[in-house]
């Protein structure tokens, strides 16, 4: 009852600040010519790193590529604490974070959610986990790199989850804050539905050539049911998590174009789901070492990054229905190495020749503890490397861009479902291959297409499953069944689209796209009760779809948007009638977002996104498939400055999410638990 009393007042204290702001606001009848043409001229000059490593304007660049801003940022909401819900309602993506303690499932560009590679500071990181892990306070930026696989970008070496992760759909890229130009200190508390308690305190400055930030965050929960009933997930009882984040950066500048860099992240999720004998302990550390340097006149410039990632999930199992005693404690364990080496070489003007070589080396190890005895699934180690070449040329009012890539991977097998398999390893090599063209008519309007190719092997867990294949259908054994007769998958990607500035604040931009993938590797629910899923080839893929997006800066006082995304796939298999002519899973029919930013007067800030997501799958098995999607939600984010003084300022933010309380199904029996909310308190230093 007092949760609600909460939410109540928090409303009508923000609804009276809004009627007031927009009384306001009416009577105001300034002219905002001159403030919107400062303003494109600072949108013109953004520049991003992603697409060829080295920051370049878009006019320069073959792919379409997004950048959500700080600013932004800071008006968005994540109900569950993902930060792949800072993309969610940019076209082509839909984002699905099954609750806040598990990953994102949604798709990227009409394919599965492993087909779009993230990046922090241009370096690989799992596009389920780390999200999950990362905070958003330290971001500058976040770059989607929309469009076929790019050469410069290796597949990154995971297992878990959905497994390998290739860019055959696009990139995101985190980017984190580098030069520091003002000392900051925040200091924010928050409490929300479901008892929720937030607690954040983060410092950034400088020292000379010394810039660095640090800071910590924890929040727990007496969460909700987000299981569906029936559902697998059975819980008795509210499920709780405490989750702690420690982090920092240093960046060091030798010289203003040479810089060293250091990041650091730490992160403990700890909770249960529902039941005494569930719960679980979630371990995520990230490294990233940075160095970059120019030569010859700056017209050479080396970029060597470097890294180090450790995941360790470790979970409980019981015996329900039949006992809530506890039978085992299972877990995951993976230690990943990724290293990039790459040089950018500037000629004729503004042209660019990329070159590098990049390698991962990885170690993945799957246990189940019982009675005191430690026995091991899989133990497996895999290498990957590659060298890559990319030459961009710029001539008059043409971008032309092609790439090559040899790749080489290999997987050790020690165990594969507890058993010491008969092939020992397995080895792939592919030359992957990425070509680009963009014609700019004006300085705003330009033409761009692109092509490339993919390759993508079958990881561990696909291989050798999280339970035995006997396990399938037996209560209590929740997890992947194995297949050990995966094949690899072949890729290609085509798109074709416009970029277009109507006028100086309102760009339109329209995109097309065409994926076909051989031998497609999906996620397959075999049994819900228990959850049980196995990795499958489903024959050949097709993805088609096209993508709208309209974006109005009315004034540097409001903002609004709107894009959507249609989209048809198709799975073609021959050996299985079951399968043949299927959906992709995970991939909406239809994605409609709309959004709204504006500034009022007495400091109010507002932001409003409406999303509706159209029907979608969960398998392509006709037979045992379902169906969901069809609903829409709206988020709200109304920010309130408090007071404000030369030294410090203090605000006051209200995040609502799922306005209207729809409490939409996911796939594996999850369901979105509705309407939540959380105020959070602000100080500024």
């Amino acid at each position: 009852m007092k949760k609600r009393y909460f939410i109540s007042f928090s409303i009508l204290g923000f609804i009276a600040n809004l009627d007031l702001g927009i009384s306001a606001y009416a009577k105001e009848q300034v002219s905002e010519v001159q403030k919107t043409a400062e303003m494109k001229e600072i949108l013109v000059e953004k520049v991003t790193i992603t697409e060829s490593k080295i920051e370049q304007p878009p006019q320069e660049q073959t792919h379409k590529t997004d950048v959500v801003e700080k600013s932004e940022i800071e008006n968005l909401n994540l109900p569950n604490r993902n930060l792949s819900e800072l993309i969610k309602y940019l076209p082509g993506n839909f984002v699905n974070p099954l609750s806040r303690n598990d990953a994102n499932w949604g798709s990227y560009g009409g394919l599965g959610p492993k087909y779009n590679s993230w990046l922090l500071d241009g370096l690989p990181i799992d596009s389920f986990v780390d999200p999950m892990s990362l905070d958003f306070l330290y971001l500058d930026r976040v770059e989607v790199h929309r469009g076929p696989a790019s050469v410069l970008y290796p597949n990154y070496m995971t297992m878990d989850f959905a497994g390998n992760e290739s860019p055959l759909a696009g990139i995101t890229n985190l980017i984190t804050k580098e030069k520091i130009i003002v000392p900051l200190t925040k200091i924010s508390l928050g409490y929300g539905t479901w008892e929720t308690i937030n607690g954040r305190v983060y410092h950034e400055g400088a020292a000379g050539p010394l810039n660095f930030f640090l800071g910590a965050n924890y929040e727990q929960s007496d969460y909700t049911n987000y299981g569906t009933k029936p559902s697998w997930l059975n819980m008795l009882d509210d499920p709780e998590y405490r989750k702690f984040k420690g982090y920092f950066k240093t960046t060091y500048f030798f010289t203003p174009d040479i810089k060293a860099s250091l990041f650091v992240h730490h992160t403990q999720h700890r909770g249960d789901t529902g039941r005494p004998n569930r719960e679980y302990d979630h371990q995520y550390d990230i490294v990233n070492l940075n160095f970059s340097a120019p030569f010859l006149n700056k017209n050479l410039i080396l970029n060597l990054k470097g890294g180090y990632r450790y995941y360790h999930r470790s979970w409980e199992e019981d015996y329900y229905p039949q006992s809530l005693a506890l039978r085992e404690k299972d877990g995951v364990k993976q230690n990943l190495f990724p290293l990039d080496v790459s040089f950018n070489f500037k000629h004729w003007g503004k042209s660019i020749l990329t070159a590098g070589i990049d390698t991962q080396f990885s170690t993945y190890e799957t246990y189940a503890k019982k009675e005191g005895i430690r026995s091991k699934g899989n133990d497996v180690k895999a290498r990957n490397w590659g060298i890559y070449v990319q030459e961009k040329v710029i001539i008059d009012k043409w971008v032309l861009r092609a790439g090559l890539r040899y790749n080489y991977t290999k997987h050790k097998y020690k165990l594969i479902g507890g058993v010491i398999p008969e092939v020992g390893s397995k080895s792939w090599d592919k030359v992957l291959w990425s070509v680009g063209a963009r014609y700019n008519i004006s300085e705003k309007l330009g033409f761009f297409a692109n092509f490339g190719s993919s390759f993508l092997v079958p990881s561990a867990k696909s291989v050798g499953g999280t339970i035995k294949a006997s396990d399938k259908g037996i209560p209590g054994k929740h997890g992947q069944l194995p297949n050990p007769n995966l094949k690899p998958e072949k890729g290609l990607s085509y798109d074709l689209g416009l970029d277009w500035w109507i006028i100086n604040n309102l760009n339109f931009s329209l995109r097309g796209f065409y994926h076909v993938v051989d031998d497609t590797i999906v996620e397959n629910v075999v049994s819900l009760d228990p959850s049980q899923t196995q990795s499958v080839n489903a024959g050949k893929s097709y993805a088609k779809g096209i993508e709208g997006e309209l974006k109005h800066y009315l004034s540097d006082k409001i903002m609004w948007f709107t894009n959507l995304t249609l989209t048809d796939t198709k799975v073609k298999n021959s050996l299985d009638k079951n399968q043949d002519k299927s959906e992709i899973p995970f991939v909406p029919k239809t994605i409609l977002n709309i959004g709204l930013t504006a500034k009022l007067p007495y400091q109010i800030t507002v932001s409003a996104y409406l999303q509706y997501v159209g029907k979608y799958y969960d398998s392509t098995d006709k037979t045992n498939r379902r169906d969901f999607g069809d609903y829409t939600t709206v988020n709200l984010n109304l920010q309130k400055q408090l007071f404000k003084t030369e030294r410090y300022n203090s605000n006051l933010i209200f995040e609502i999410n799922n306005l209207f309380d729809k409490e939409y199904e996911m796939p594996w029996q999850f369901k979105d638990p509705g309407f939540n909310a959380m105020l959070r308190w602000e100080l500024n230093l």
